[in-house]
């Protein structure tokens, strides 16, 4: 008997005898919280729990008969070999924003059966979607139902990790700075409160910290905002005693996590409150009193953290620097063990993790690091296991993703190395990847431009061939904060007017292209807005650049120079001799000759 798959059918009966029990005929589990966080506290896990499939996104359905796990391309290997032997079937959909699973459940379920989700992790605006759905089709929605409460024994409980101020000169606004900067936002809105339930943009808000969510230094919370003061509601006890004197001289005081809800119940008559569709939960929505109107707009702080001031730049400059000669050092031993030491894919991520620590105002890692060999490259959310990984020995594409986070800034770095010898198919596939990374970081941009209409320029050069990706091209990224922030997204997304490309936001440029079975490549960098000076500026409107911010090198020795043209690798060589600038006065001995040795012009 296969223990875990055993498991797995025995949750997956329990909840469909709870669902008959509710008398319900089918059960949506989303990857959420009541925060809509993208990575969850153990205690929201369920779609993990109750289907054993470990990837980051997904949604499940349970149905009495059927249960299906929607998931996109990034998943579809790991989740096939997740869900064999459960019962539990996968259905591949194209993007994770996609919502097949709405139809779905539409055409399963019959007219006058219910569907039941936790209303207080569904998101306000899916809500809203799945409701018109499910009304057209004569379906009842239960919301008020937490099924997964009633069968998970042992649930964990909320995280008790303390909280913690960034201090400067890190934190380079002050908190009542960001406290006034909201409220006159809230006052263009016409908004008497603002209800905040994204932690990040808690986090940020009040200069906090902590540790709740893995490598996010984030903390469970909600905040409600008025003309006065604001309510943060967080676990007793995450907040010591000097750390509470602190946050009430700007107006801050504490209530109990639970109370949140009381206290949108609790709003006076006459009162506008200030919610994001998009970051609040369809139970917090209607805990609303009934007398108080709802704005719905997104969190002005979410516009407000993407766009980094020149001083949170400079400090991310100087974070850029510390985590490229970290990596400088683990590559230098890298090279030279391989072949005399046995390395495998979790020695990379210890040794590579070992070398960030010892860096100057090194917090933590960003994500988990991915380091795929061959066919494991081919996996873009692959992870090693003691179970199963590769050692790193033959020929083939190395790939390695990961990020640190350090007090002033967050990184993340993708990058792909020859490992003996390797065949012109790789080096096609990296060269086709290396110009869509390329032509991008060169492209210059009007301000404002909804950054899902820059997708296209990195793909181009793939596309010419026939080939394309499943993932999206970039991602925004926070300042000691979450590794993925919005609102940009270069990507395939339905663009929106809250994606537009400003001043000071930081965001990834990653096209990758993957062979199923055989290998992967993607190259990543981290590049910031930055204002572009030209001629015809006054007639046509400010103009944006990317200034790239992550420093390591690129293996040349992947390149089929053939396909790179002039211009192009003037950039790469430009962009080596900038990295050898920055990072030769910190490392010295093997990672100087590494840094030295991998950053010669080609």
């Amino acid at each position: 008997m296969d223990t875990r798959t055993h498991t797995i059918t025995l949750r997956v009966a329990a909840l469909r005898d709870a669902m008959k029990n509710a008398g319900v005929h089918a059960c949506l589990v989303p990857s959420a919280d009541p925060h809509l966080s993208e990575y969850l506290p153990e205690r929201w896990q369920a779609r993990q729990w109750l289907s054993g499939f470990t990837g980051s996104v997904a949604t499940l359905v349970i149905g009495l008969d059927r249960a299906v796990l929607f998931a996109d391309s990034r998943y579809w290997t790991q989740a096939e070999a997740e869900l064999a032997g459960t019962g539990i079937e996968l259905f591949k959909v194209n993007s994770a924003a996609a919502t097949h699973f709405i139809d779905w459940i539409a055409e399963q379920l019959k007219r006058g059966e219910s569907l039941a989700v936790d209303g207080q992790v569904l998101g306000l605006a899916l809500a809203q979607q799945l409701r018109a759905a499910m009304l057209k089709a004569g379906i009842t929605l239960r919301t008020e139902l937490d099924l997964i409460e009633r069968i998970w024994e042992g649930r964990p409980g909320l995280p008790g990790a303390p909280v913690y101020e960034h201090l400067p000169p890190q934190a380079t606004a002050t908190r009542a700075d960001k406290l006034a900067q909201l409220r006159a936002a809230m006052a263009r809105h016409g908004a008497s409160h603002h209800f905040i339930s994204s932690v990040d943009d808690v986090a940020w808000l009040l200069n906090l910290r902590g540790a709740d969510v893995s490598y996010n230094p984030v903390f469970i919370a909600h905040a409600l905002l008025d003309a006065a003061g604001l309510t943060l509601f967080v676990a007793p006890g995450k907040i010591d005693a000097a750390l509470r004197a602190t946050l009430a001289k700007d107006g801050v005081s504490l209530a109990d996590y639970a109370q949140a809800p009381a206290a949108l119940a609790a709003l006076p008559a006459g009162a506008t409150v200030l919610m994001d569709p998009r970051r609040v939960t369809l139970g917090l929505r209607e805990a609303v009193a009934a007398g108080a109107r709802v704005i719905e707009a997104i969190n002005p702080s979410t516009l407000a953290k993407s766009r980094k001031t020149e001083a949170e730049a400079r400090f991310v400059r100087e974070a850029m620097e510390q985590d490229g000669a970290a990596m400088c050092e683990f590559y230098a031993w890298f090279e030279a063990a391989l072949g005399k030491e046995r390395i495998t894919e979790l020695t990379i991520d210890e040794q590579l993790s070992a070398a960030r620590a010892k860096r100057p105002g090194f917090k933590g890692l960003s994500f988990s690091t991915i380091a795929g060999f061959n066919a494991n490259g081919a996996l873009p959310h692959y992870r090693a296991t003691e179970a199963s990984h590769a050692v790193i020995e033959g020929d083939g594409l190395l790939l390695i993703d990961s990020g640190g986070q350090y007090l002033g800034g967050t990184t993340d770095i993708t990058r792909v190395w020859k490992i003996g010898s390797i065949t012109p198919a790789h080096q096609r596939d990296y060269t086709l990847v290396l110009k869509g990374t390329i032509a991008l970081s060169r492209t210059c941009f009007p301000r404002g431009t909804l950054s899902p209409m820059l997708d296209a320029i990195a793909r181009a050069p793939m596309w010419a061939h026939g080939l394309d990706y499943g993932h999206g091209t970039g991602h925004g990224v926070g300042y000691f904060m979450n590794v993925h922030e919005g609102p940009q997204s270069i990507s395939k997304a339905v663009p929106d007017a809250n994606m537009a490309m400003e001043p000071g936001m930081i965001t990834s440029i990653e096209p990758g292209l993957y062979r199923p079975g055989q290998w992967g490549v993607r190259i990543e960098n981290l590049v910031l807005n930055v204002a572009l000076d030209t001629p015809e500026q006054g007639a046509f409107g400010e103009m944006l650049a990317f200034e790239t911010l992550t420093l390591c090198p690129i293996d040349t020795r992947c390149i089929a120079r053939e396909l790179l043209n002039a211009e192009e690798i003037a950039w790469l060589n430009q962009y080596h001799a900038e990295v050898r600038r920055r990072l030769q006065p910190l490392v010295s001995g093997a990672a100087l000759d590494w840094l030295l040795l991998r950053t010669e012009a080609i």
